[in-house]
């Protein structure tokens, strides 16, 4: 992966088939074992209707802080293997997902290429972005100078209910490496327990 100086990186995590949460929770912990990546704050676990098609399960939600010292484009492809390992699908547009993470926000970078566009074009129109993102980072701007807040009550007709904290393992220093998101891959899922960080609470 191509290294650069330190960025925070804001990730979207959703799914809706298999164990959703027990994927959301693994993911975490996978992404803490990404080379030069470590995850620094989690929201929460939200559930909500889907957005797209209605007949399919809730999808749950949270959102995570990590630091990332490698390119934006370098992260993605990271994220995306991740979501292959978890059995991700391509089936109807915002249809089921057994696993989608999606780069949010990388620092105060604004970037529009074929691959990549931050940050996400949709966070105004998604509670289930905003509420988790606000829990984490009550402050947190985009890089023209957007309050996040500032467009939370114009999503409040999209339900959204909190779950409970989200839960994962901190892989230290000394032993972190790439991880898949099962025990298939020939190694033990690590224990889970409550992450350090902010006590996530429900949105107001």
């Amino acid at each position: 992966m191509a290294q650069e100086l330190a960025s925070i990186a804001t990730i979207g995590l959703g799914a809706n088939l298999g164990d959703p949460i027990g994927q959301i929770e693994r993911a975490v912990e996978a992404i803490d074992s990404l080379p030069l990546c470590r995850v620094r704050a989690v929201s929460g676990l939200y559930a909500n209707p889907p957005i797209g098609p209605q007949d399919q399960p809730d999808y749950i939600n949270a959102v995570a802080e990590v630091e990332a010292s490698l390119v934006p484009e370098a992260l993605l492809r990271a994220l995306k293997g991740l979501e292959r390992a978890a059995g991700r699908s391509f089936t109807r547009h915002w249809g089921e997902r057994m696993l989608d993470l999606d780069i949010l926000a990388f620092g105060d970078r604004e970037i529009a290429t074929a691959e990549l566009t931050v940050p996400h074009p949709e966070i105004a129109h998604r509670h289930f972005v905003l509420a988790p993102w606000l829990e984490i980072r009550p402050d947190a701007r985009l890089p023209d100078g957007t309050r996040l807040a500032g467009w939370l009550g114009a999503v409040r007709d999209h339900p959204l209910r909190f779950l409970r904290p989200l839960q994962w393992q901190h892989h230290p220093d000394s032993v972190r490496a790439p991880v898949g998101l099962d025990a298939a891959a020939g190694r033990s899922r690590p224990t889970r327990s409550d992450a350090p960080g902010p006590t996530p609470r429900r949105p107001s």
